[in-house]
């Protein structure tokens, strides 16, 4: 249960979303965590402005984190209130980085395990959020696996 912050201007463009008075935010945000490979999940979304609470129950922490992630690489998207429950095993959550200007998964991957060959690593941990190993783009979130 956290408060995550995430570049407001970056992330995949979904407009509609922050449509003031949308019912349909919530419906809306489920569909885009679909949309992106990860299923549907038992969860519901709040938008309040520029930050969206998530709650609801999941099987790992791994998942979980993956959603927030989906729901906080939107363009527009300051924060996300993470309320989700995990209601498998409990595991020590994954590290964030946000991507700069000029980042390859190579440099992240040097500069927090030492040795850029470990790039797959953290490919692998934001399937199926990334599809490939050059697409990431300054302003985005990623976890970074132990």
């Amino acid at each position: 249960m956290s408060l995550l912050s995430f570049v407001k201007e970056a992330g995949e463009k979904l407009a509609h979303l922050f449509t003031p008075g949308n019912a349909n935010a919530s419906d809306e945000l489920k569909k885009h965590v679909a949309d992106v490979g990860l299923g549907n999940p038992n969860i519901k979304a709040e938008v309040e402005g520029d930050k969206i609470t998530l709650t609801g129950e999941v099987a790992s922490q791994e998942e979980k984190e993956k959603i927030v992630l989906a729901a906080g690489n939107i363009e527009g998207v300051a924060s996300v209130d993470d309320q989700i429950t995990v209601n498998g095993p409990v595991v020590a959550a994954a590290k964030f980085v946000v991507v700069k200007k000029g980042d390859t998964l190579s440099a992240i991957s040097l500069a927090v395990y030492g040795d850029a060959n470990q790039y797959n690593k953290i490919f692998e941990a934001n399937k199926p959020l990334l599809k490939d190993v050059n697409k990431i783009y300054p302003g985005q979130t990623l976890r970074i696996p132990e």
